[in-house]
């Protein structure tokens, strides 16, 4: 019964089932190179913002939010020998098939990623599709960008793994937030456990290439606008680059939103699309 429990959670993870797909699909592919890695999408404010959003960038229409997740959310507290971690989760505690994290960027907290309607619906959608998957979703609070902050995030992940062994992780950062995205692939105990890093208008670390996390060949995916005026888009493609010129297999992906700035990615990431790509290739 165990074996068959354990294959069944294992199966579910493969790929996860659809959720507002419709609504959330890319919109047209201007371009794409390296056999589909790096793609080019058309994004415009007026219709991706403007015509998504009941009251732009504040509250998204109602056809692209699910509500009823919040009864399978809670915000709780973890005592760690980092200290005490605020965080919300979202779905299984335990026994969870997939758990994805994701960290804030400069000026922002847990609640920025469970905000339903935020961001055109996104976080909405990324905590309906880890509840309606056996799957935990995490939005942790973190004292800084640095070790300290590093640490939590690891004491954290440490927790819920061994709630949930047969569980892949995955951690998605927003914009300053990439600092953790780097600073977990570099340590020996996280960069041997994360299955998935999701760079979201994020920053570039030339250590990733000596971290357990590259010699893993852990998926990373890299979300930019062309006009994000904080992290310049030609500066993160080149380091796209780099990682394919040291394994031209290295199952890395960009996608770049044409016109897109700064948080565009966090509102126009394909969270299902990535998750499926990461799940098949994940170590």
């Amino acid at each position: 019964m165990f074996f068959l429990f354990s294959f069944a959670a294992y199966a579910d993870a493969v790929e996860l089932k659809p959720f507002k797909d419709n609504l959330f699909a890319y919109p047209a592919i201007l371009s794409s190179a390296n056999n589909g890695a790096y793609t080019v999408i058309d994004y415009r404010e007026l219709r991706d913002i403007n015509a998504r959003d009941e009251i732009p960038e504040r509250r998204a229409q109602a056809q692209y939010v699910d509500t009823s997740v919040r009864k399978m959310q809670q915000d709780l507290s973890l005592k760690t020998d980092a200290g005490s971690i605020r965080h919300v989760a979202v779905g299984r505690t335990q026994g969870a098939s997939i758990i994805v994290l994701y960290l804030h960027g400069q000026g922002g907290s847990r609640k920025q990623g469970v905000d339903d309607f935020t961001f055109g619906g996104n976080f909405n959608r990324i905590k309906n599709l880890m509840a309606s998957n056996g799957g935990l979703y995490l939005s942790p609070d973190f004292s800084d960008f640095g070790d300290t902050g590093a640490a939590q995030i690891a004491a954290l992940i440490g927790h819920y793994a061994e709630r949930s062994p047969g569980a892949k992780i995955f951690v998605a950062c927003g914009s300053m937030g990439g600092a953790l995205c780097w600073k977990l692939a570099a340590r020996k105990d996280m960069g041997g456990r994360i299955d998935g890093l999701l760079l979201l208008g994020s920053l570039w670390d030339e250590t990733f290439f000596s971290s357990p996390a590259f010699k893993r060949r852990v998926p990373v995916f890299f979300g930019q606008g062309s006009k994000d005026p904080v992290f310049p888009v030609e500066k993160q493609e080149a380091f796209f680059r780099s990682i394919l010129a040291k394994s031209k297999t290295y199952p890395a992906r960009f996608v770049r939103f044409e016109t897109g700035t700064h948080g565009t990615p966090i509102r126009m990431t394909d969270w299902r699309g990535t998750l499926n790509w990461m799940l098949s290739k994940a170590p």
